[in-house]
C-alpha cells in the first residue's frame, strides 16, 4: 500500500506544521510510521516519524526522488459549474493528471463569482487541487489560476482541444504538441459565436454527452493513452 502523501515546504527536513501537521494527526501519524512529504514540484521525499503531534510532525528522511512533468503538459480550461458540482470538477481532473487549472467564466456559465470574491473562490479550488493530489498520490500539485474571461482565452496563443458535442473530429485525430488547453464548456455548452471567439479545435471523445464536472477526467483519460503521459 503506498505510503500518506504530505505537502511540506521543505521534504528534505521531515518536518510538518499547520494544516499539514493536523491533517497527519487526523489521519493517526504516529512515531515509527513512514509518510511521503512532497513540496508540490515534483520532489518527493520518504520519512520516518520521530515524533508526531496535532502541531508538528517529525521525522528523518530515508529516500527521495523528483517526479519530472509529463508530456505534453495540459491545461484544464473548466467553465465554472454550479457550486456542488466544482468541487468533484477539480477532483476528478486532478486524479485524472491535470498539470494547471484555470476557471473559464464562459457566456453560458450559471455560477457567477463577484470580483471581490474571485480570490476566495480560487483558494477554494486550490485547497480542493492539493486534497485531491495528495489523495492521488501525485508529487506535482496544479495550480489554480485567476478566472479568465471568453475573450481572454481567445487570446492565449496555446494549442486548444475544445471538447464538443458537434465536433466531427474525434481527439484521436489530433496531433498533439507539448503542450495545450483541455476547454471544458458549461453546463449549457458552447454556442458557435463563442467557439469562434476563443478558438482551437473541437473534439469529442465520442457519442456520450458528458458532464461539465466529468469531461476533463474523460479528456485527459483520451490524452493520456494517446500520448507518452502513462
Amino acid at each position: 500500500m503506498s505510503l500518506p502523501y504530505f505537502l511540506s515546504a521543505n521534504p528534505l527536513a521531515g518536518v510538518l506544521t499547520g494544516a499539514e501537521a493536523q491533517h497527519a494527526h487526523v489521519k493517526r501519524i504516529e512515531a515509527g510510521e513512514h509518510i511521503m512529504l512532497i513540496d508540490g514540484c515534483g520532489l518527493a521525499a520518504e520519512v520516518k516519524v520521530t515524533a508526531a503531534s496535532k502541531s508538528e510532525v517529525r521525522g528523518e528522511a530515508v529516500g527521495h526522488h523528483t517526479v519530472q512533468q509529463p508530456t505534453p503538459r495540459v491545461t484544464v480550461v473548466q467553465a465554472i459549474p454550479k457550486s456542488e458540482r466544482a468541487e468533484l470538477a477539480v477532483d476528478l481532473a486532478v486524479q485524472a493528471g491535470a498539470d494547471a487549472i484555470i476557471p473559464w467564466i464562459s457566456h453560458r456559465t450559471i455560477a457567477r463569482w463577484p470580483e471581490n470574491k474571485q480570490a476566495k473562490q480560487v483558494e477554494k479550488w486550490q485547497q480542493q487541487a492539493l486534497a485531491s493530489a495528495k489523495q492521488a498520490r501525485r508529487a506535482w500539485v496544479p495550480q489554480v489560476s485567476s478566472p479568465m474571461t471568453s475573450r481572454e482565452l481567445g487570446g492565449v496563443d496555446k494549442q486548444k482541444l475544445v471538447l464538443h458535442e458537434d465536433a466531427e473530429t474525434s481527439i484521436k485525430e489530433v496531433d498533439l504538441g507539448d503542450e495545450l488547453y483541455l476547454v471544458i464548456g458549461p453546463e449549457g455548452g458552447i454556442g458557435a459565436d463563442e467557439l469562434e471567439l476563443i478558438g482551437g479545435t473541437p473534439v469529442k471523445l465520442g457519442p456520450e454527452v458528458l458532464r461539465t464536472a466529468s469531461a476533463a477526467f474523460a479528456g485527459l483519460c483520451a490524452i493520456g493513452t494517446l500520448t507518452n503521459r502513462w
